[in-house]
Order: C-alpha cells, then sequence, then structure tokens
C-alpha cells in the first residue's frame, strides 16, 4: 500500500490548506484506491492555525470568555493537542483585524484577550504554548497580554495600567514579579515568518501599522511607544528585544512574547512540523506532496515548502511541490529537497484569472502527477 503525506501552505485568495489537502486525496484515490493518505493542513499563524493542528493531530477546542480588542468580553478559543499538554493559540481569536470590522484604531486595541487565553491553558495543564502570531489589529507589544498574565505596568506616578499601543510612552516601570508561575513554567513558541524589528522604518508601526488603520502621525506615535517600550524591557527586564527578528510581528507581539514570556521566534512550519512529530509520520511514505501559491525567492527563506522538503530530505522521500505560480531564481531548491516542482497555472493566465480556476486546475494537475506515478509503478 502506498503512503502519501500532503503538506501544503494555502494558496492565498483562493484555497486553504485543508481544501488543497482534500482536493490532492481525492485525486490519489482515483488513481490509488487502497492508498494511505495522511493530511496534514497548515496556516501562516494567523486565522485558522487552532484548525489546522487539530486536523493535523488528535485534539479539542476549549472556548473561553476573554477580552476582545477594546475590552468587550467575548467568547474565544485556543486548540489543545498532545494529549492536553500543548495548547494552541491564535492572536486573531481575540485580537484579529476581523473583529473590529470599520473600527479601526491600533492606537487604542489591546492583547489582553490573549494573555487570558495562554493563562487558562496554563492554569488546566498545558505546559507546552504555541502562539500563533498574525492577523492582528493591535500595535501593544504584546503588554496587553503581559498585564493579563500578572506583569504589572506603572505611570511616573505609581499607577498601574494597561498599556495599548497609544499609551506604550507612559510606561514607567514594569514589575514581573506576579506573573502566573504557571504561564512562568510553560515553554511558549511563537509561530513568526517575518523578520520585521520591533520600531523604525522596518518596524511594527511603520509595515503594518497603515493596514491596521493608523495614518502618518498615528504611526509616529505607535513607533516611539515600541521605542520607549524596548528601552524600558532592556533596561528593567535586562534583555534587547529591539533588533530581534520578528520582534514586529502582530504589533510587536512577538517582542512582548520574548520579553514578558520568555518566548522563542520560530518560523511555523517549524513549529508544526515538531508538533506533528513530522519525522515520524513521514517514515515509510512513498511521496510527499506540498506546495504555496508562488513559490520563489521568499519562499526560500524556510516557509512551508522549504521547510518540508529539509527535512524530508533526510529520508531521502521524494518531495513534489505544487504551486499556483513559479518565480524566477528557485533552482536551489532542488539542493534542499524539493524533487520537481510543478505550476497548477495551466494554461498560463494571470491571478485574476487563474483563482476563479484554481481548484478544477489543481484536479487536472494532480491528475496528471497520478497518471504519471501510477505509470511508472506498474513499468518497474
Amino acid at each position: 500500500m502506498s503512503k502519501y503525506i500532503l503538506i501544503p501552505d494555502s494558496f492565498k485568495g483562493t484555497m486553504s490548506s485543508k481544501e488543497i489537502c482534500d482536493i490532492m486525496s481525492r485525486s490519489i484515490h482515483r488513481h490509488d484506491p487502497e492508498a494511505q493518505t495522511v493530511s496534514i493542513p497548515v496556516a501562516d499563524g494567523g486565522e485558522g492555525s487552532v484548525d489546522a493542528f487539530l486536523s493535523a493531530m488528535e485534539g479539542e477546542k476549549v472556548e473561553v470568555t476573554v477580552k476582545g480588542p477594546y475590552g468587550e468580553e467575548m467568547r474565544s478559543f485556543y486548540g489543545v493537542v498532545d494529549g492536553g499538554k500543548t495548547a494552541v493559540i491564535e492572536m486573531a481569536a481575540c485580537a484579529g483585524l476581523p473583529l473590529v470590522g470599520s473600527q479601526l484604531h491600533p492606537d487604542q486595541t489591546t492583547t489582553y484577550g490573549v494573555g487570558q487565553l495562554m493563562l487558562h491553558a496554563a492554569e488546566h495543564g498545558c505546559r507546552k504554548i504555541i502562539l500563533a502570531l498574525g492577523g492582528s489589529c493591535t500595535n501593544d507589544g504584546g503588554t496587553g497580554a503581559a498585564a493579563a498574565a500578572g506583569i504589572q505596568f506603572l505611570d511616573d506616578h505609581g499607577n498601574p495600567f494597561v498599556p495599548v499601543g497609544g499609551t506604550l510612552s507612559k510606561i514607567a516601570k514594569i514589575d514581573d514579579s506576579k506573573l502566573s508561575p504557571a504561564l512562568r513554567q510553560a515553554e511558549i513558541r511563537a509561530m513568526c515568518d517575518i523578520d520585521n524589528p520591533l520600531f523604525g522604518e522596518n518596524g511594527a508601526a511603520f509595515v503594518f501599522g497603515p493596514q491596521k488603520g493608523a495614518d502618518p502621525e498615528m504611526v509616529k506615535l505607535l513607533d516611539q511607544g515600541l521605542r520607549h517600550l524596548s528601552e524600558v524591557v532592556a533596561e528593567q527586564l535586562h534583555q534587547d528585544i529591539s533588533q530581534i527578528p520578528g520582534a514586529g510581528a502582530a504589533g510587536g507581539m512577538g517582542g512582548g512574547a520574548v520579553a514578558f514570556f520568555g518566548a522563542r521566534l520560530q518560523m511555523g512550519i517549524d513549529v508544526l512540523l515538531d508538533t506533528v512529530n513530522f519525522e515520524h509520520l513521514i517514515e515509510n511514505a512513498d511521496f510527499i506532496f506540498t506546495g504555496e501559491g508562488r513559490l520563489d525567492t521568499q519562499s526560500l527563506r524556510g516557509k512551508v515548502v522549504i521547510g518540508v522538503a529539509r527535512r524530508a530530505k533526510n529520508q531521502n522521500i521524494p518531495v513534489l511541490a505544487v504551486v499556483g505560480n513559479v518565480g524566477d531564481d528557485i533552482h536551489s531548491v532542488y539542493d534542499m529537497g524539493v524533487t520537481a516542482v510543478f505550476s497548477i497555472n495551466r494554461v498560463a493566465v494571470d491571478f485574476k484569472k487563474a483563482k476563479t480556476r484554481s481548484k478544477s486546475d489543481l484536479n487536472e494537475t494532480m491528475d496528471n502527477l497520478m497518471r504519471l506515478i501510477q505509470k511508472q509503478r506498474k513499468s518497474a
């Protein structure tokens, strides 16, 4: 019986990872009815990360009432996998951009609810927490989450307050002595696929602030706040988060996760592969199908296709990358473990047209690949 591993990223704006897995699986079973397929949907750290982990592993979704972006009570959730030992928390579940609709004010939104989810998970037995950074409407440097977990932020007069993006500059003292013991002992890994620093022209406010509703003046205010937060953290917590790659993720939550929770920032695909025990899953696999919307030089940084290929290379398993489009100068992917690359853009149209036919084109591409694979097997 043949064994196929399916682990594609989503094709942005066209198909989710799960939809791609389903199309691939149906095509494989049309040509190889007895085949074993293992689907591992991938999320990029934003909305859908919890569902992706739950689809790949046995687990459950836990619902909790927490504070939303503007401090309102709301129902949120996180996932629990690995026999209850690991929690998967996505920021988007309580601090996501879609939650604020047209009320775009990144100087006022908070990650407090994220901290409440983390606290709930740790106090209910989760010793590992995977924090999916992405899709946030916030720019508070993770201070809201830290406050929910017990860390106190004090102003010049010694009054405690919960900072937001617009008030980070008012932080005079950080007291982390009351951080939840359960969270202090937890291993926290943050999924982070960007390398932006905390502040500056490539930082959280300047790069991501405008899409969250910040005008030029607000961008400067938010950037100054993150710069001030970094200085206070360096002085009082003795950590330099100013230039950590990825510190600027999710409105500075990347830097806050490191400073307040001792988190490790890692590429999302590496966190996923470790959590699902990928090396064990692919033992005795005949083929691995992966892919992403566009395979280009940005992919070489270690996103899904490359992350998968590097690990599969150690077991000498063929890796077939089925992608939406292919950029120039990607030949080094073959040295990294990719066996072959196939674009589903069969009639060479632009994205606007290609996305309307992406599912049928993926189906046809998989059909051709399976015809080749089965023909080769019959001839062997």
